[in-house]
């Protein structure tokens, strides 16, 4: 057996890991991994979902305290059994999953664990003050007062990296931080990570873009199955490589050529608004038209807070009776008062929380991926167990999804294989209309793929397909148009071949509307 491989620099490291090695039962996770992080250095931690990444900064950060090897933190042998503890040793981890109270403010959150008080009672005022000023420090644009529970998931993900950087640290790891960032967001991330690393910091840095780990990191050490299998200086990793690497083989381009044409209009919106619940006589989405093809991907592009996710929710009913305007499916008005309204007319929506609003964690592959299509599998409202295993067996064939067995609870699913559950669940009802709010968030390079392979399958069977995606580059390739909206509003149509970057990022930031055919 090959020994797993080291990555390391010549400078002093602020945390060295030697030999770590981490079971669940009698599954190996990690194996024997050496990991050295240095100060004033981008680290990426490279790898497809389930590769270890996340066991891996959990055990840095004194999640699982049980584990095999050795720990130094500024040369002393070190084994947190806590965050706390990690965190007094000057090691803070940013976890995809979220650790906020959504029921408390931003401030609240920020300062979550170690109130500031005075004469015993927690000093709010100063508090919002305190918070403001981290805010404003780090280039953050976020309200201390809004409650968590009231912000869209970008903003929640933005006030968690904050709640993190409160205190100092010497070591910091950011697992996935720009996964509900739109480009702006994303770019204000960005400097204040290299003013970090100004500072001194070693900071570990995860993520699945290819985009994001030659924009800001220094050197890449990669993952595959549990062991260390590659890395090096950035400057001196080719793309290529680096992707072999990860997913264990060569993968052909990054997107898939977009196949087949458009056929007969499926969709039709006209003058189509979603008020907003919390602030009377406000809209989210205003008076928004579009036509959308069988076999058509139409791509909604636009800023944070630009109405897009909630126009795929208006549409899909989930606003209930408040929108308003002209809805046809196949040429015929419908009035989608409900989730369920929109289900029984062949619409599906997979939202950009697959966590929250996609899936039920604690149920197993079969009974999430059959949710939605209970009724077709079991006409008279008698379960049968039988169709809905072979249903989910059939449809996890067709997306590569790998689990230890149908019978396993999703929460131990990968992120990746995650979102295939989540996507089989809407299959399962072999949908019209497929509206799908950043399908490849959290998803590995080798994931990635496979959704976009199964877009391309979807559309070459008559699916009409409006995808949201932080990721411009993946909005411009996979997308047959460009809707963009700024603000609720449209402001630009954008044909296949007229598409740029420039354009669609213009058009988000309010630039005067183009002329725009539905």
């Amino acid at each position: 057996m090959t020994p797993p491989a080291t990555i390391t620099a010549s400078a002093p490291p602020l945390a060295r890991l030697r030999g770590i090695t981490k079971r669940f039962g009698q599954v190996t996770v990690l194996d024997r991994v050496d990991l050295d992080i240095h100060s004033g250095e981008i680290l990426i931690l490279a790898g497809e979902n389930g590769a270890g990444k996340s066991t891996l900064i959990k055990i840095l950060g004194g999640v699982h305290p049980d584990f095999e090897g050795t720990i130094e933190i500024n040369g002393r042998p070190a084994r947190p059994r806590s965050p706390l503890e990690a965190a007094s040793l000057g090691v803070r981890v940013i976890f995809q999953e979220l650790s906020l109270v959504p029921s408390m403010t931003v401030a609240d959150n920020i300062f979550l664990g170690r109130a500031l008080t005075r004469r015993g009672f927690v000093d709010d005022r100063r508090q919002r003050r305190e918070a403001r000023d981290l805010l404003a420090r780090l280039g953050l644009d976020l309200d201390v007062d809004r409650r968590v529970e009231d912000l869209p998931i970008a903003r929640q993900q933005l006030t968690e990296i904050a709640k993190a950087l409160a205190q100092e640290a010497r070591v910091l790891v950011m697992d996935e931080p720009t996964s509900a960032l739109n480009e702006p967001e994303v770019e204000a991330l960005f400097r204040l990570v290299r003013q970090l690393k100004e500072r001194g910091c070693g900071i570990v840095y995860i993520t699945h873009k290819m985009e994001e780990i030659e924009t800001i990191g220094d050197r890449v050490a990669v993952l595959r199955d549990g062991r260390l299998v590659g890395g090096g200086s950035l400057s001196e990793v080719s793309r290529d490589r680096l992707v072999q690497w990860m997913v264990g083989r060569e993968i052909g381009g990054q997107f898939p050529d977009r196949r087949g044409e458009p056929g007969a209009e499926r969709l039709r919106l006209e003058g189509f608004s979603v008020p907003d619940p919390a602030r009377p006589g406000a809209h989210r989405v205003r008076n928004v038209s579009l036509t959308l093809h069988a076999g058509e991907i139409l791509g909604l592009g636009g800023l944070q807070g630009s109405g897009a996710s909630d126009l795929l929710l208006g549409l899909f009913g989930a606003f209930g009776r408040q929108p308003t305007g002209r809805v046809e499916l196949d040429g015929k008005p419908v009035t989608l008062r409900c989730p369920a309204d929109s289900i029984r007319q062949g619409m599906a929506l997979l939202t950009n929380d697959r966590k929250a609003t996609g899936l039920v964690l604690s149920l197993s592959v079969t009974a999430n991926a059959t949710l939605a299509g209970l009724p077709q599998l079991s006409p008279g409202g008698w379960r049968r167990p039988a169709a809905e295993e072979t249903a989910t067996r059939t449809l996890g064939e067709r997306l590569s999804l790998r689990a230890a067995s149908l019978d396993q609870d999703v929460q131990f699913l990968s992120g990746g294989n995650q979102q295939k559950v989540a996507l089989a669940k809407w299959l399962q009802i072999k949908p019209r209309v497929l509206l799908l709010d950043e399908p490849t968030r959290g998803v590995d390079i080798g994931a990635k793929r496979d959704i976009y392979e199964l877009l391309n399958a979807l559309t070459a069977e008559g699916i009409a397909i409006i995808l949201i995606t932080s990721e411009l580059p993946e909005l411009l390739a996979l997308s047959d148009r460009i809707l963009v909206l700024h603000r609720g509003g449209a402001t630009a149509l954008l044909p296949r071949g007229e598409a740029t970057a420039e354009r669609v990022l213009a058009a988000a930031m309010g630039h005067p509307p183009t002329e725009m055919t539905p």
